[in-house]
């Protein structure tokens, strides 16, 4: 995907896009930290055979992260129980 095609589809979802401004990671946090995990906990703890490989072993992770795995930002809880605990409340 170019950067127009993401522009235009992040347009079409109502996505409002920040910038950082370079060299300047601190006002990007979040992602940061969730780009570290990934390239510690995933990327680098496995060969990929190919893109199909690469392509399953990231999903597996990305279950994990967000099913499984307890945040220390989150009260030690995951993403998806945050996420129940949220819409019990509303």
């Amino acid at each position: 995907m170019s950067s127009r095609e993401f522009l235009d589809w992040a347009y079409n979802k109502g996505i409002e896009i920040e910038y950082i401004q370079p060299g300047k990671p601190i006002q990007n946090a979040y992602i940061e930290s969730f780009n570290s995990r990934l390239r510690e906990e995933c990327l680098n703890e496995h060969a990929f055979r190919d893109l199909d490989h690469a392509k399953k072993r990231i999903e597996a992770w990305r279950r994990y992260y967000n099913e499984e795995r307890p945040h220390s930002a989150l009260d030690m809880k995951t993403p998806v129980e945050l996420e129940e605990d949220w819409i019990d409340k509303n």
